[in-house]
């Protein structure tokens, strides 16, 4: 007999393991929710990837984890979000709460009149963000920053290393220089480095994550009863690479061991 839908987990899926900052969110206003955490390595990052290659594979990854059973899905990738939202909304029945970078909390918030948007090439060129700055930000200046290479740094080195302080020296330079005052953080690796982006800015710099905005509109899915809630607390991690390597990796940003287990979808 199946369990019922409520002890069933909440999916949420990356290219990497930048949504772990978005799981580290959820758990903390969630806590008696189970999650299964996917991490799809093999093709990281997503943000050099070609469109149509990544509406195939995210769909692909969807229904796979409909057929495992969860109740929901978490997009926890903005350049997976900006591809193919639509299409997964299209292609599964399941509840999808889908990340998208901050624009619109950010042009509310500015002082200056200028807000950036750090996130990959795929992303920024979508036309998902195309829409989203023409409904929320018309009224500001909006400087855009494209951080190739960015994502798989933090993967490899954490926080701090020496290609990280390299990119993000190149990185900043236009934001600092437009006077940006509110910075989204349009990927979830970035969240990790964000002591490091802000020391590269002005003071008082505000860095928007939007982490915890996704674990609020969850939230309010399951209090509004659209969702099933309930659970133990459970956490299973997966990934489509190397388990051993990615697991050093969670170890490094999470700040704990975690077990992993390779979980491929096109074999599901």
């Amino acid at each position: 007999m199946d369990a019922p839908l409520d002890h069933h987990p909440i999916a949420v899926f990356d290219s990497g393991l930048g949504g772990l900052t978005v799981l580290r969110a959820l758990r903390q206003r969630l806590p008696g929710e189970d999650f299964f955490y996917f991490a799809d390595t093999r093709f990281l990052p997503y943000g050099d990837k070609p469109e149509a290659f990544l509406k195939e594979r995210c769909v692909n990854i969807a229904g796979a984890l409909a057929r495992r059973g969860v109740k929901a899905l978490v997009i926890a990738c903005n350049t997976a979000t900006a591809v193919a939202a639509d299409a997964i909304r299209a292609a599964t029945p399941l509840p999808i709460v889908a990340l998208e970078p901050g624009v619109k909390p950010a042009a509310a918030l500015t002082k200056t009149g200028v807000i950036g948007v750090l996130a990959t090439t795929r992303t920024l060129a979508s036309e998902r963000f195309r829409r989203l700055v023409e409904s929320h930000a018309r009224h500001v200046q909006v400087v855009t920053q494209a951080c190739p290479g960015l994502a798989d740094a933090i993967e490899a080195e954490g926080a701090d290393g020496p290609l990280i302080a390299h990119l993000l020296d190149a990185y900043m330079l236009p934001l600092a220089a437009a006077g940006a005052d509110v910075i989204v953080l349009g990927c979830t690796h970035y969240p990790w480095a964000a002591a490091a982006i802000a020391r590269r800015l002005p003071a008082g710099t505000r860095l928007l994550d939007t982490g915890e905005a996704v674990a609020r509109q969850l939230e309010r899915r399951l209090l509004a009863g659209e969702l099933p809630g309930g659970g133990a607390g459970r956490l299973t991690l997966a990934t489509s690479g190397e388990p051993q390597s990615v697991m050093a990796t969670v170890h490094r940003l999470w700040g704990e061991k975690m077990p992993l287990e390779h979980w491929e979808p096109d074999r599901s």
